[in-house]
């Protein structure tokens, strides 16, 4: 009996000292929206949550502008000029033909089609059909096509294998429009993953890639999935391979952010490790991701990838001022991890950044201190 009077007044206790020492820590409490305590983000400027874009993770108004021009008329041409003049090796094109693909495919899950109805994204098929020497329109279906299985079926299947293997044939014709591009080769990693290649032909599959496109953030970024523990790997090979990647990243390049990634990758599903986020595999990571994009240069596509997984970094370790001086440069645009591996991105993004704002905020922050 007298354990249980010494376990309750410990209970009671506690209750007590948690709030101060909660507030002598700076810590954040949740209140409603209402309640007078409660940060605003629209102090700061931030875009409202309804209208926080989801389709892509920065600005592009090109394409923008001509994925608004394809849909509306179902004419294919505005995307295939656009691919065109776009740089084969960069990244801007490699997340354009995702974009493109990822319109058709939704397209054709809202509108799967039937008696007497066109189903959705068939301005895809049409440009296949008009122009089957345009490279860009065939990497454009390849990606439709890894983007389909993933999304229609699940892995292991038969089905998923057969869209696979269709999405592997896909590529092939991409690569032989194209020899120097090396798109194709990208989204056959995808494939690699799907389909399980042996370490050998995976290997093979990233070399030629590297002739082509050596400092290429994304192509990076989709072959640190197969590496990864869920896949075909383990943390330490998708370490060593992130680190590696870091290792040889020229100056202004954002490669030396790929670690933070393979973290993320591999976070625990249950944190059972007091101060995970503060520890120093994650410190480490974070600030070779900061410093990635403090030297990268300011038109860099791939800025906004690392700068929005910053944020859910920076906002877990509580570094409040840092996730504030990301969310500046990202707000707006959601379409990026970790908050697409959410149902709703925009709600998921909007919940860390009204932690962030609290955070700035209990810790003396302002909008006026705030650099813009």
């Amino acid at each position: 009996m007298e354990i249980l009077w010494v376990l309750i007044a410990l209970v009671m206790l506690a209750f007590v000292l948690l709030p101060v020492l909660r507030r002598r820590r700076g810590a954040v409490g949740l209140v409603s929206p209402g309640h007078p305590d409660a940060a605003d983000p629209a102090n700061y400027g931030f875009v409202r949550e309804e209208e926080l874009d989801i389709r892509m993770p920065g600005p592009d108004q090109d394409l923008l502008d001509v994925l608004d021009l394809v849909q509306r008329t179902r004419d294919y041409r505005g995307a295939q000029q656009l691919l065109a003049g776009t740089e084969a090796e960069g990244e801007r094109r490699w997340q354009r033909v995702q974009a493109f693909a990822g319109a058709a495919s939704l397209e054709l899950r809202q509108r799967p089609g039937g008696v007497g109805e066109t189903p959705g994204g068939q301005w895809l098929r049409v440009w296949r059909a008009e122009a089957p020497k345009d490279a860009g329109g065939a990497a454009v279906h390849a990606e439709f096509l890894v983007q389909q299985a993933w999304r229609t079926a699940t892995p292991g299947t038969d089905e998923f294998r057969i869209i696979m293997e269709e999405a592997k044939a896909a590529c092939g014709e991409a690569a032989l429009l194209a020899p120097d591009d090396p798109i194709p080769y990208i989204i056959e990693l995808s494939v690699a993953r799907g389909l399980a290649y042996p370490r050998e032909e995976f290997e093979q599959l990233w070399l030629k890639i590297l002739d082509r496109a050596p400092n290429h953030m994304g192509a990076h970024l989709a072959a640190l999935h197969y590496w990864c523990e869920k896949w075909h790997g383990s943390r330490e090979l998708a370490y060593s391979f992130a680190e590696a990647a870091a290792a040889r990243a020229p100056r202004g390049s954002l490669l030396a952010a790929t670690p933070l990634f393979a973290v993320f990758e591999h976070l625990p599903e249950v944190n059972l490790v007091s101060g995970f986020y503060q520890s120093e595999v994650v410190a480490k990571a974070v600030h070779g991701a900061l410093h990635a994009v403090h030297s990268a240069r300011p038109d860099d596509p791939m800025q906004a990838h690392v700068r929005h997984l910053l944020v859910f970094f920076l906002v877990r370790g509580e570094r409040w001022a840092e996730a504030m001086n990301q969310l500046v440069l990202v707000d707006g645009h959601v379409g990026a991890l970790p908050w697409t591996l959410s149902a709703d991105p925009a709600a998921e993004f909007a919940v860390y950044r009204a932690l962030a704002v609290a955070g700035y905020e209990a810790n003396g922050g302002s909008p006026a201190t705030l650099p813009q």
